[in-house]
């Protein structure tokens, strides 16, 4: 059984911050893929990263972390989420 972790946002940023960008924009595409699509739901990501993508990519992320209690590729409907090229 899996252990539960629990983070601070402090360190939770810590962990965004290792992961590579291409890490980054894996999960949040699994994450935003999942998310309702109109722009509204869309603009609160450019509110928080205006022209900065990898702050844009960490807060969908964030986002879906606080409504499912996990990474995109490891909980909730993201894991359902696959690529037609995945770079493993």
């Amino acid at each position: 059984m899996d252990e539960e972790i629990e983070m601070t946002m402090d360190v939770f940023d810590e962990y965004l911050d290792s992961l590579s960008v291409r890490e980054l924009q894996k999960e949040s595409a699994r994450a935003i893929t999942t998310m309702k699509a109109d722009n509204n739901s869309i603009y609160k990501f450019n509110k928080v990263a205006y022209h900065n993508s990898h702050l844009w990519y960490k807060a969908v992320i964030k986002h879906y972390v606080m409504e499912h209690g996990g990474m995109p590729s490891e909980i909730g409907p993201g894991t359902e989420v696959s690529f037609v090229l995945d770079d493993a």
